[in-house]
């Protein structure tokens, strides 16, 4: 199985929405190397759920792929924001894949935290300008953040 790091705005999409509704698509991404990371995305794989773009940065909870990569179909809706006029019913150019809820951890991994941390320093997330919504983490940083959660009950 593979882990995988998805970035969210809290105010959109947070691990609280998603523990609610425990099932959730994730549509909307409209990087070519995100969506390409989604097809590779297998059933049961791990996904460290990430707070972005808010004043504390963070590693929040965990998630399961529990739908592989298939047809976002906000990106053939012209009144959605992630429309795609390119994107056809024949040849979609966007897809999503569906996470469930599987944890919230009682104290977030703050990116300061991440940073911090040496055996991350190759880290995609903890590089100057990484922007991208969805990333693999490798084996040896998820031994290195699991070691560092702790879940709620």
């Amino acid at each position: 199985m593979a882990v995988w790091l998805m970035k969210s705005e809290p105010d959109e999409f947070s691990i609280n929405d998603l523990k609610h509704r425990q099932r959730e698509n994730w549509d909307g991404v409209r990087n070519f190397q995100a969506r390409n990371f989604m097809r590779q995305m297998a059933l049961g794989d791990t996904v460290l759920f990430y707070h972005s773009s808010c004043k504390v940065p963070a590693i929040v909870g965990t998630a399961t792929i529990s739908k592989t990569a298939h047809p976002d179909p906000s990106c053939w809706n012209p009144e959605s924001k992630y429309y795609d006029a390119k994107s056809t019913l024949e040849q979609p150019r966007w897809e999503q894949v569906e996470l469930s809820f599987a944890g919230k951890l009682k104290r977030p991994i703050t990116l300061t935290v991440l940073k911090a941390m040496p055996e991350l320093e190759g880290f995609a997330l903890v590089q100057k300008g990484s922007r991208l919504s969805v990333m693999p983490v490798a084996e040896p940083y998820w031994h290195t953040i699991q070691a560092k959660m702790l879940f709620e009950s």
